[in-house]
C-alpha cells in the first residue's frame, strides 16, 4: 500500500516557515489501524538496539493497541493509551524519524503502517475536544524539585514529579521554554504555538518555568540545591561538535543550532524584520553534515534565499532498497530524501548531497571572510570495538 501523507509542494512552501503538513483522511486513518490488526508479531512497539542501531518505538508506545483503538473510532482510549507512554504525542509525531514504522512487520515487502500519521490524528483529536486539559495533582508532596533545563526530557521530567505531587520549577536560560523543540527545530517542522500550548497545560497544573536563568552563573549549584530538595540536570546537548580544519577561524562559518536558533528567535521577535536572524540570502552555502540537522539547514537557507545549497556527507550516498547486510528489522540504510533536500532538487534541480567528502580547509579572503573550501574525499571503514562504519582521509 503506498504511502498517501500529503505535504505542500515544495516550490509554495519555501515562501513560509509554516508547517506543511496536510493531515489523511479519517478513512485512511482507520485502514492504517486495520493493516495493523493483520500482524501476526509486532516488532513496532519495543525499542531495541540491533546491530548497533536502535529498532522500534525507544518510548515502547503500545503501538498496536492505540491503532486498533483508531480503526475502532475509540479516539478517547485511544488518547489514553497513547500518553500512557509518551508525555508530548504532539512534539513526536512531528519530529519523530518513525522507527516504529521502520520496525513494522508490513515493512518487510511493502509499506509500513502510517503510525506517525495515526499518532498526529489521536493527540489533535484530543486537543480539540479538550480531552488535553489541566489536571493538578490533588495531594502536594511538600517537596520541590528544580529541573535545569526546559528541552524535551527536562518538560518530560517537569510533568512527571508534578503528578507525583512535588512542586517543580524549571530553570531555561533562553528567553522562551523549549529548549532543542523550541529553537533547535526549525518552525516548518513543529510550529512553536506547539509547544506554547503544552506550556500553557503545565503552568495550569503548577509547574513554574523561570526563563533567562544561566544555571551556574545566574545561580549557583549550592543555592539550587540549598533552596530545593533535589535537582534534575536536563541541560541537553548545546555543545556543538566542531571541525578541525585550516581557516576555521573565518567569518561566516557558524554551528548548525546557533544559526538555526538566530533564525527561529527572529521569526518569533519580529517575523523576519529585526535582522537579527543569520542571514544566507544570496549566499552560496555549504551544509557540513547530512543527518536531520543539516537537512534543516538546507531547508532554512532555502527559505531565505539563498544562491546555492551544497550539503557534504562523510558516508557513501545508501542504496535505495535494504541490502542483504541489512536485513529488517534494523533501522533501514536506505537513501533518504527529507523535506530540505526535496526543496534543493526543486529549486536548484539536482540533490545538494555530495557523499565520501569533507572540509580540507577553509579559505579566505582579504577581510577575513569565508571564500572558498577545500575538500577532501574519505572512505568508509568499520570500527573493529563498535562494529559501526566511519570515515577516514583516502
Amino acid at each position: 500500500m503506498e504511502n498517501v501523507s500529503k505535504f505542500e509542494e515544495p516550490l509554495k512552501r519555501i515562501k513560509h516557515f509554516n508547517e506543511f503538513h496536510t493531515p489523511v483522511s479519517l478513512e485512511r486513518q482507520k485502514e492504517q489501524g486495520e493493516r495493523c490488526m493483520a500482524c501476526g508479531v509486532p516488532f513496532c512497539q519495543n525499542g531495541q538496539i540491533i546491530n548497533g542501531m536502535v529498532s522500534g518505538c525507544p518510548l515502547n508506545n503500545l503501538v498496536p493497541e492505540t491503532n486498533n483503538l483508531v480503526c475502532g473510532g475509540n479516539w478517547k482510549q485511544a488518547y489514553e493509551r497513547l500518553t500512557k507512554t509518551n508525555n508530548f504525542p504532539e512534539f513526536t509525531c512531528r519530529v519523530c524519524p518513525a522507527l516504529c514504522e521502520a520496525a513494522c512487520t508490513h515493512n518487510l515487502h511493502e509499506e509500513p503502517v502510517e503510525t506517525k500519521e495515526n499518532e498526529r490524528a489521536i493527540i489533535e483529536n484530543a486537543f480539540a475536544e479538550g480531552w488535553v486539559a489541566a489536571n493538578p495533582p490533588k495531594v502536594r508532596t511538600g517537596k520541590t524539585v528544580a529541573v535545569v533545563g526546559s528541552g524535551p526530557s527536562g518538560l518530560a521530567a517537569a510533568m512527571q514529579l508534578n503528578k507525583r505531587g512535588h512542586l517543580v520549577t524549571v530553570f531555561e536560560r533562553s528567553d522562551r521554554v523549549g529548549g532543542l523543540l523550541r529553537y533547535g527545530i526549525p518552525n516548518m517542522k513543529l510550529d512553536k504555538s506547539v509547544i506554547d500550548r503544552r506550556i500553557a497545560i503545565m503552568e495550569e497544573e503548577g509547574i513554574t518555568f523561570k526563563t533567562g536563568v544561566n544555571v551556574g552563573k545566574d545561580i549557583t549549584a549550592k543555592e539550587l540545591t540549598n533552596r530545593f530538595d533535589a535537582v534534575v540536570l536536563a541541560c541537553g546537548a548545546s555543545n556543538p561538535r566542531d571541525i578541525n580544519a585550516e581557516g576555521r577561524d573565518a567569518k561566516g562559518i557558524y554551528f548548525a543550532v546557533d544559526y538555526l536558533s538566530s533564525v527561529t528567535k527572529s521569526l518569533l521577535d519580529s517575523e523576519l524584520k529585526d535582522g537579527k536572524a543569520i542571514s544566507a540570502k544570496d549566499k552560496n552555502v555549504i551544509v557540513i553534515g547530512g543527518g536531520d540537522t543539516g537537512n534543516d539547514c538546507v531547508g532554512t537557507a532555502i527559505r531565505q534565499g539563498a544562491k546555492s545549497v551544497t550539503q557534504l556527507e562523510m558516508m557513501p550516498m545508501p542504496s535505495e532498497e535494504r541490502t542483504a547486510v541489512n536485513p529488517w528489522p534494523e533501522w533501514p540504510r536506505v537513501l533518504k530524501t527529507d523535506y530540505g533536500q526535496q526543496e534543493a532538487i526543486a529549486v536548484f534541480g539536482s540533490d545538494p548531497r555530495v557523499y565520501q567528502t569533507t572540509v580540507k580547509e577553509f579559505i579566505k579572503d582579504k577581510k577575513g571572510c569565508l571564500e572558498k573550501v577545500k575538500l577532501v574525499s574519505l572512505e568508509p571503514k568499520k570500527d573493529e570495538k563498535t562494529g559501526r562504519m566511519k570515515a577516514d582521509v583516502r
